[in-house]
């Protein structure tokens, strides 16, 4: 088995350089305007800092993909244009592209730069990867739609082509994520398709009869809730072996607009997991589905990989959100005269058990001190503050580390997969 590469979201610098320690071997990343995610959070990546973010990557081993994913109109045209020479500039590894005018622009002002097919682009059978390959794409990303066993007969066919699945993460409720629900609620502002998306999939419905204005009746399914369109993540984590053999390159992981926590928990469960996998086929992958419980997810799926068509238990029909097995309690920040240096996410208490995590550790420890950044000790660890910890064991990687709570929290479904 050829081992496949892992493709984590570099949502903005911080998320980037995480995601390369946690174990991804390349990054996709983009910037406001020709990206389908619009980022807020974070020092978000931008023209400005392009080649900054692209360098970080190229130094810490790691390759980065930008997302020129948008289906462009004449002023998108027009203004990626105006930008070539400094995305030319940046020396990206690879471009991902849905649109063929982007892509005659990309073959026009970065001829040697690799091109991948976004999965925008609908792409199911071994023709379709045919026709991208004699456009000049290297790359095929393909439709979550597929099941296993036509991804397998795709790379047969066309072995010369790199082919890309999403193994991970939300998924949209319409045909590889091309949707019109955002445009339409949002009056326009809001377009999916621009990378902007208000996500109206997740909300909850009401249904009204059109003689009763104003009279509002629950829509439900089987009693548990109105969020009809809403479905699970996918999760592939226990069909690695599968995905290998089909000849998959590179699995992909969705999320560039999800947490720190998400993004170093996530490629370090699917790092070791393919990593025990191509050196044991066989193994048993349950401890790393425990491991992505623990991050945010609306329960999980395998979508249509297993190729019996979309699953009935494959839409969450009680949340929106994505809620997490385990709470973020805090990043790492270094050391100072003996203590731990962190940025709180989520309140702990002194004495309390935490669990760390890095690149290369996870552990349980207790905490024995909290102080603030005046000396006073505390009893309590508040959220968004800066602390000084103790611990009863510390990590090794304190520049990268960050805590969570111990175990597996809830007892609603969305933990029981």
């Amino acid at each position: 088995m050829i081992k496949p590469e892992l493709l984590m979201p570099a949502g903005n610098i911080e998320k980037l350089k995480y995601a390369i320690k946690y174990g991804a071997d390349a990054v996709y990343l983009g910037v406001v305007d020709f990206s389908l995610r619009a980022m807020r959070k974070g020092e978000l990546i931008t023209l400005d800092n392009l080649k900054y973010a692209i360098d970080t990557a190229r130094s810490m081993g790691a390759k980065s993909y930008l997302t020129l994913n948008i289906f462009a109109f004449n002023s998108d045209i027009k203004a990626l244009e105006d930008c070539m020479e400094r995305i030319v500039d940046s020396n990206p590894d690879a471009l991902i592209i849905s649109d063929v005018g982007i892509m005659r622009l990309a073959k026009k002002y970065m001829p040697k730069t690799d091109i991948h097919v976004s999965t925008q682009a609908n792409i199911l059978n071994y023709e379709a990867v045919r026709f991208w390959q004699d456009m000049g794409a290297t790359r095929a990303i393909l439709a979550r739609e597929l099941p296993i066993k036509d991804v397998a007969e795709i790379k047969k066919k066309v072995p010369d082509m790199e082919l890309e699945c999403f193994i991970h993460g939300a998924q949209c409720v319409s045909f590889s994520g091309r949707c019109l629900l955002s445009d339409y609620m949002t009056n326009g502002e809001r377009k999916a398709n621009s990378g902007n998306c208000s996500q109206p999939c997740r909300w909850s419905y009401k249904l009204v009869e059109e003689t009763r204005p104003g009279q509002y009746y629950e829509i439900e399914e089987n009693e548990k809730g109105t969020h009809i369109l809403s479905t699970k993540d996918l999760c592939l984590v226990k069909h690695l072996r599968e995905m290998i053999e089909a000849g998959i390159d590179s699995f992909k992981v969705e999320g560039r607009t999800k947490s720190l926590y998400y993004v170093s928990a996530t490629a370090k469960a699917y790092r070791e997991a393919i990593d025990e996998v191509m050196k044991n086929p066989e193994a048993d992958m349950t401890p790393y589905f425990n491991e992505l419980l623990k991050v945010g997810n609306r329960g999980y799926t395998t979508g249509f990989y297993l190729g019996e068509g979309y699953p009935k238990d494959g839409y969450s029909y009680d949340i929106s959100k994505g809620l997490a097995g385990a709470d973020f309690l805090c990043e790492f920040h270094g050391v100072e005269d003996g203590y731990y240096k962190i940025v709180t996410k989520n309140k702990f208490n002194k004495n309390e058990d935490i669990e760390i995590i890095s690149p290369s550790e996870k552990f349980i420890t207790q905490v024995t001190e909290i102080k603030n950044t005046k000396g006073e000790e505390l009893e309590l660890a508040n959220t968004n503050d800066e602390l000084l910890v103790k611990l009863t064991k510390a990590p090794r990687e304190a520049e990268f580390a960050i805590a969570r709570t111990v175990g597996i929290k809830g007892e609603n479904n969305v933990f029981k997969t």
